[in-house]
């Protein structure tokens, strides 16, 4: 078999709410869902959501790149095997720009490119997509099997009255973790983990996401109005042009420290283990250029002693949301896990099935070819602004 046509979808998904943190804030999300379809007719799905103050890719520079890179050349082998599909993803390289140091700049749409490869070749030989863990060598060090994973909660930057409702639910709803967004202009972080403390508990593993709100300069004090609330993270501090100063501020904190959008690529991350700026990594499929490299960069922190989460992005749909699901059951050591927000979160979550988690945050791994799940080709027409056809 072999790949005879990849289809490009630019689809915007409405929110159920307004996601306000220190970096952005948005009520839709334009995403690239890519088909895959192979030589026999078996047809597989990927998930990309650019994000220009990330990576700084958009909608517009993730088609540009897919109709730049000779995807003929690249991706027309014949594929014999899983191997030989893991194999052509590993090698398959974008026509990036020169300038690009940190080799994350296409990610998304080479997240989307890939998974849809390794669906559609999954439900081909008929095995899960976690399968790809299993026969992965650099994976091996993470690997893990599990039948059942468990996910956090978050609470993003809402009015006292919303966040104290959201407070109780999380507590009601079994949460043992959640993630508190800090850093937004005209917000006292102090009074809102305050508020947030008292309702959701003291056992709560509470950690907080500044989305690059701070800087090197007032980090230790921003910090200090926080740590009495038993915060066992921080997520991006400071903006990524300061990021080698936290190498220096590690040992002032009383937390961790955790890197988001400084890290989206292996690159990234052999650089913060050298300038050693923090001790946790947070990987999202999509920004990290997909699930091997995501598996790569797991197996990076695990060999250099570092902590790592698997993420998500604001308005992932039900395509990534199986994808995660089968990196986190077949992956050990992930510290915090977040997705899987399908009902809560995503106006159209393009799968039929809902893999939105349950009570305590627990759902179950996916069994089935690829990655489990079947898309709504009615939903997705509903919320396709343009779709761009590249034969191979």
């Amino acid at each position: 078999m072999r790949i005879a046509e990849l289809i490009a979808y630019h689809v915007q998904i409405p929110l159920k709410t307004k996601i306000r943190h220190a970096s952005y804030a948005r009520r839709m999300t334009d995403s690239v869902v890519v088909r895959c379809v192979l030589s026999d007719g078996t047809e597989g799905w990927g998930e990309g959501l650019p994000r220009e103050y990330v990576t700084g890719e958009t909608i517009d520079s993730a088609f540009e790149l897919l109709r730049a890179t000779p995807l003929p050349q690249q991706l027309g082998a014949e594929l014999e095997s899983l191997e030989a599909a893991v194999e052509l993803c590993e090698k398959f390289a974008l026509t990036r720009p020169q300038h690009d140091p940190r080799n994350c700049f296409g990610n998304s749409i080479r997240c989307a490119v890939e998974l849809s490869i390794l669906d559609a070749v999954c439900r081909a030989t008929g095995v899960p997509l976690s399968d790809v863990t299993k026969l992965y060598g650099p994976a091996v060090g993470v690997r893990q099997s599990q039948d059942q994973v468990r996910y956090s909660a978050v609470i993003t930057s809402i009015s006292p009255i919303r966040q104290r409702l959201r407070s109780v639910l999380i507590r009601l709803f079994g949460f043992h973790q959640t993630k508190v967004k800090v850093g937004v202009e005209g917000v006292d972080d102090a009074v809102s983990l305050r508020r947030i403390r008292r309702r959701v508990g003291a056992a709560m593993d509470i950690r907080i996401d500044a989305n690059e709100a701070w800087n090197c300069e007032n980090l230790e004090a921003q910090f200090q109005r926080l740590a009495d609330f038993g915060i066992t993270s921080i997520e991006q501090p400071v903006r990524h042009e300061q990021v080698d100063g936290l190498s220096v501020l590690r040992s002032s904190l009383s937390a961790p420290i955790m890197l988001d959008e400084s890290l989206c690529s292996l690159e990234d991350a052999r650089r913060a283990i050298e300038h050693g700026t923090c001790d946790l990594f947070n990987i999202r499929l999509s920004k990290c250029g997909g699930f091997l490299n995501s598996l790569k960069i797991a197996a990076t922190a695990h060999q250099a002693g570092l902590g790592y989460q698997l993420g998500c992005q604001v308005g992932e749909t039900g395509i990534l949301s199986a994808a995660g699901r089968h990196f986190a059951s077949s992956v050990g050591g992930i510290r915090y896990l977040e997705g899987s927000f399908d009902s809560f979160l995503v106006k159209e979550r393009l799968t039929r099935e809902n893999l939105t988690f349950g009570y305590r945050g627990l759902a179950p791994a996916l069994t089935g070819p690829g990655l489990g799940v079947s898309v709504d080709e009615v939903a997705l027409k509903r919320v396709t602004a343009a779709e761009e056809h590249f034969a191979i």
